[in-house]
């Protein structure tokens, strides 16, 4: 049927008729709405983790059908909505409950076949029993608190973008007042995980959950209601400027939206300096202090208590259960840590990021630890091996074999057998030797976090320094803009007034690809080969640059307006890290000193007191006492040390020394966390830093403390003879 000329224009009709010459007239970035396929593909690719977590929880979660509590749900619910997990808060407690369920089960077997093999109810392992119904219990919290601790490490990756994001938005309302396109453009912009949030929004209007944009986005601001209420604040404002008739108070309402998140932002990392302080102590005093502390009377202890403490009793006690709740009580110091500041992901664009991703480099540090590995495991091979009998060698041999006969006859090993079966190794030789063990799994990580992060970190500290560095130059750029210079000619201008500095070489990189390659200024900056961003791989950077190319397509002034914007986002930022530093510098500086000096000190001196009673028992024949002179009534009570019953030096020391290794691990992850967020490249290096300085000093003191507390007890016991 042919159109009536006469007929009377709709609305339809007249949106259709002034759409395209409205765009052509504002000239708008184009923006991709077509995210359902998108935001299934970008979250598989960005965030594999959380699918193997619901693969997980999709088939074992779903084998266990148990009704948890309305406020469980709910919170599951929403931890769950957060990280944009696809399970039921259902399979994510199922799935607590099988892994607990297992290891207990897996306990109580243990338990019942050592009493079944030995056949008498007094040796049925109640300790290592009760000691691994606790394991269970805490994999019941660890897995079923997963999707809070994903839903924490979310948003602390996210916050760390909330300012760009409400930057390009800000920066995009200015000339365009449209807020779905705002949104678009700050999703395409944004890195993961903020942009996947964002392409979320779209997808629940796409698939019908929400009518409008702005339903969808309201809704998605409730996730931040009880973490950030600045990033709220920000977007209702934001919202309210496409009311305002007059475009003067509508750009102050937008810039408005921008003080809030930064205020917001710096009140509650002040108020966050203050409170972590008496958690971070408190955790020191009962993880660190007081078990190393108590190491101290394990040797004797054991004596005392007979067959009730064994050596894999401490065994689980200090490498499993102490830093699992090391790990609990930093995890509720982690959830108070607020968002808004901290590193972000934009490092791993960087070119050396596929070495960090890279296995080979554990693949070589495997190598030079499985040597150390084999060699503090020697003891028991040669005990408990063939191996000694097939090159044609005793199990052991003493001192005096070995031309150390100042230690007198005792044996290097010092296995003892009886009735009950083998003991020990009781002997110094085997305690040094053991100190391999803790090391080679130590550098196991020592070497292969070097290997992943030397290059990157030298990078991270260059871009850093041009951080610092970037706010001035922001504000020149912003000014000779501002005055009429174009931006093709105004990098050239900044690199002159910059010499000296590290971000002369970005903006001489940038006046290079213009002049010299004909690109123009987004790709000088962000082209995938000669970018100048690619050396400078800094999210704060980058959102500089690509609102100032987005801006200066508007014009000019709006361009400027920008950049003053941005330098004095950089300049708020800046003054919240220095501040937040300066408040926590004393207790980070504490633990740091703690975990690398006094705590392997301690553990080494504890060592070597382990060692000095081991010697002087296994040195006074107890059956021959009567013959030692000085002793007198003495001798009723070396009777009641059975050297037999003491927890072997040996293992003590494999126990401590891994210990160790875990509170390195715990503790240097939560001020890494603490002080920059979510960052993993700092988290790797540091952890390498920090286990080379504790491993090194605590093997150095335990060697000396073991010699020579053991060379003395050997003179004074020979002394007494």
């Amino acid at each position: 049927m042919a159109s009536n000329p006469y007929r009377k224009p709709n609305v339809d009709d007249i949106l259709k008729k002034y759409k395209s010459k409205i765009e052509g007239q504002i000239e708008t970035s184009s923006v991709n709405y077509n995210y359902s396929r998108e935001y299934n593909q970008f979250k598989q690719e960005m965030a594999p983790q959380l699918t193997r977590y619901e693969k997980l929880c999709k088939s074992l979660g779903s084998f266990v059908k148990i009704k948890i509590s309305e406020k469980d749900e709910n919170k599951l619910r929403k931890s769950l909505e957060i990280s944009h997990i696809d399970i039921n808060p259902s399979e994510a407690f199922g799935l607590s409950v099988f892994v607990s369920m297992s290891v207990f089960l897996v306990s109580l077997l243990i338990s019942v076949a050592v009493f079944l093999i030995s056949g008498d109810l007094a040796n049925f392992p109640f300790m290592f029993f009760v000691m691994m119904c606790g394991v269970a219990l805490f994999c019941l919290y660890f897995v079923k608190s997963y999707p809070e601790r994903l839903a924490n490490q979310w948003r602390l990756k996210a916050s760390s973008q909330m300012v760009p994001a409400i930057l390009y938005v800000v920066v995009y309302m200015r000339h365009t007042p449209n807020l779905e396109k705002a949104i678009a453009f700050a999703s395409e912009h944004l890195d993961y995980p903020l942009a996947l949030d964002f392409r979320k929004v779209f997808y629940d209007v796409e698939i019908g959950k929400f009518s409008s944009i702005k339903e969808s986005l309201d809704n998605y601001l409730e996730n931040w209601k009880d973490y950030s209420f600045e990033f709220i604040e920000a977007f209702h404002l934001i919202e309210s400027s496409l009311f305002e008739p007059d475009n003067e108070r509508r750009i102050t309402t937008l810039e408005k939206s921008l003080q809030v998140v930064l205020d917001g932002v710096y009140d509650k990392m002040l108020k966050f300096t203050h409170d972590v302080r008496s958690p971070i102590t408190n955790v020191y005093m009962l993880t660190v202090v007081l078990p190393v502390l108590g190491i101290a009377l394990l040797p004797l202890a054991s004596v005392l208590v007979g067959d009730f403490l064994k050596w894999y009793h401490i065994f689980i006690l200090y490498t499993m259960i102490l830093p699992f709740i090391t790990f609990y009580l930093t995890d509720r110091i982690m959830f108070l840590r607020p968002g808004g500041h901290g590193e972000t992901a934009f490092l791993e664009k960087n070119s050396l990021y596929t070495k960090y991703k890279s296995n080979e480099p554990y693949v070589n540090a495997s190598v030079i630890a499985l040597l150390f590995i084999l060699l503090g495991l020697l003891p028991l091979i040669f005990q408990f091996t063939p191996i000694p009998e097939l090159i044609g060698i005793g199990k052991d041999f003493t001192f005096s074999q070995i031309g150390l006969g100042i230690f007198g006859d005792q044996e290097f090993f010092g296995f003892i057998e009886d009735s009950n079966g083998v003991s020990g190794p009781f002997g110094i030789g085997s305690l040094l030797l053991g100190l391999f063990v803790p090391f080679g799994i130590a550098i196991f990580f020592i070497i292969a976090y070097r290997e992943k992060t030397k290059e990157l970190i030298v990078e991270r500290n260059k871009t850093k320094q041009l951080e610092k560095e970037f706010n001035n130059s922001l504000f020149q750029l912003g000014n000779r803009v501002g005055n009429g210079v174009p931006p093709e000619l105004a990098f050239g201008k900044i690199a002159e007034s910059s010499r000296g500095l590290i971000t002369e070489n970005f903006f001489r990189i940038v006046n290079y690809n213009i002049r010299q390659n004909g690109m123009s200024v987004e790709k000088a900056v962000f082209d995938s080969r000669r970018g100048a961003i690619n050396q400078y791989p800094s999210e704060l950077i980058a959102t500089s640059m690509r609102i100032f190319i987005e801006s200066s397509k508007k014009g000019l002034k709006i361009a400027a307006v920008s950049l003053m914007s941005i330098s004095q986002y950089i300049k708020n930022i800046q003054k919240i890290t220095q501040r937040l530093r300066d408040m926590l510098a004393e207790i980070i500086s504490d633990m740091k000193s703690n975990i690398t000096f006094l705590a392997p000190l301690l553990l080494g001196i504890v060592i070597g007191l382990a060692a000095m009673i081991t010697s002087i028992l296994s040195r006074v024949n107890i059956s021959g006492i009567e013959e030692v002179e000085g002793v007198g009534t003495f001798q009723n009570l070396l009777t009641v040390f059975d050297l037999t019953k003491m927890i072997s030096p040996y293992y003590l020391q494999l126990a401590i020394g891994i210990y160790l290794i875990e509170i390195i691990f715990i503790l240097t992850r939560t001020l890494v966390t603490i002080d920059s967020g979510e960052d993993k490249l700092q988290r790797t290096n540091l952890t390498g830093i920090n286990l080379r300085t504790g491993i090194v000093f605590y093997t150095i003191t335990a060697f000396i403390a073991i010699v020579t507390l053991f060379a003395l007890s050997s003179i004074v016991v020979t002394g007494l003879g």
